[in-house]
């Protein structure tokens, strides 16, 4: 995994270290990171993303503390064995409310419905991104 599918909206009130927190879970609980997947080094991903080191550490911590990753001197941060992807219905839960916080988001900041959904099948990948 490279550290390209993470990243921090400073613009975000949650902390950065939060954000990365629930990004790495979510892609461990879509299926996209599998036990035994390496994560970026701390000091890489603070680079890429223009945090603090101990930011990206706290993340990670968090996360060993959940179970979902394995730190090991040299050996790098990798998602734990025991980590498995969400059932179904959680996933789909969690996607309900991820499209619902997305949609307030874009009509409190003046999106119509269309903006919305050109801005979904771009994420998807199905149509350009508009440009300003």
């Amino acid at each position: 995994m490279n550290g390209a599918s993470l990243q921090v909206d400073p613009d975000d009130p949650t902390p950065p270290y939060e954000q990365l927190r629930r990004q790495v879970r979510d892609l461990i609980g879509g299926g996209v990171l599998r036990a035994g997947d390496r994560l970026p080094p701390l000091r890489q991903l603070a680079g890429d993303l223009g945090l603090a080191v101990g930011t990206v550490a706290r993340a990670y911590r968090e996360l060993e503390a959940e179970g979902l990753l394995t730190s090991r001197r040299g050996g790098g941060t990798r998602v734990s064995d025991g980590a498995r992807p969400l059932p179904a219905t959680e996933l789909l839960r969690r996607l309900d409310g991820l499209a619902a916080g997305f949609v307030a988001q874009a009509r409190a900041g003046g999106a119509g419905d269309e903006d919305v959904l050109h801005a979904v099948r771009a994420a998807l990948g199905l149509s350009a991104p508009r440009r300003p």
